[in-house]
């Protein structure tokens, strides 16, 4: 696993993420998108771990919820989350559902 450090204090959470990878992929391709983010964090994730799902590529990652939470303010100690992130933009958005 690569360690690479993004400052999710810069983000700004926001709504429209989700309509967004929608609106590009399609329905069930995004569906299936948060899915192998889901699963990413079955495989190789903990307790202590959140999946990201990255807006520009759909590519998946694996985040500390703590670091995360110290960032942000949000606690994420919920199942299933998916954290939507535009890198691009600095915008993120936890999804709880699809």
């Amino acid at each position: 696993m690569v360690d690479h450090h993004f400052d999710f204090s810069t983000c700004l959470p926001v709504n429209h993420l989700w309509p967004a990878l929608v609106q590009r992929l399609g329905s069930m391709k995004a569906q299936q998108a948060v899915r192998q983010a889901l699963d990413l964090q079955n495989m190789q994730g903990h307790a202590a771990t959140l999946p990201i799902l990255l807006m520009e590529t759909c590519g998946i990652a694996l985040i500390n919820v703590d670091l995360f939470r110290d960032q942000t303010g949000f606690h994420v100690h919920q199942d299933p989350v998916v954290l939507l992130v535009s890198l691009r933009d600095k915008q993120l958005q936890l999804l709880r559902q699809v």
